[in-house]
């Protein structure tokens, strides 16, 4: 009787933990800061124990084949479509945190932390800040 009972919490925290983690990963529909429109769809994957993303659709068909000119090291001169921009992410409670996350447009690296919004699970919230300057977007599942 004890072990079943044992088993049964075990398990529930395993599927906590799973479900925790799969909020994330999936597909998430970026959101333009200043007109409000959908500019690309970011994958967001798990390598080994940590979280990664990648552009893997812009949607506006005339971006599609643009270079990443701003970019700096391997990023440089190749395609936005498919960049990894998020990168080395570590679960930190209900938060993924101590990564960087690239923007394209300038080739900025800033660090970034990601989590689910608590009032709305289709949303997530991404944070990419310098010391104590911080900007957060919203992205919508896709």
């Amino acid at each position: 009787m004890k072990i079943s009972k044992i088993l049964t919490i075990t398990l529930i925290l395993i599927t906590g933990f799973a479900n925790a983690q799969s909020e994330i990963i999936g597909k998430w529909k970026t959101i333009d800061d200043n007109t409000g429109e959908a500019k690309s769809i970011v994958e967001i994957y798990k390598k080994g124990s940590k979280i990664y993303g990648r552009i893997a659709r812009i949607l506006k068909e005339s971006d599609r084949d643009k270079l990443c000119k701003e970019c700096e090291g391997d990023d440089y001169n190749q395609p936005i479509e498919g960049m990894v921009i998020l990168k080395g992410l570590q679960k930190d409670g209900d938060e993924y945190e101590d990564g960087t996350i690239m923007d394209p447009e300038n080739g900025k690296v800033y660090k970034c932390k990601i989590w689910v919004d608590e009032d709305n699970p289709n949303t997530l919230n991404v944070r990419g800040y310098i010391a104590f300057l911080f900007r957060t977007q919203k992205w919508v599942k896709a």
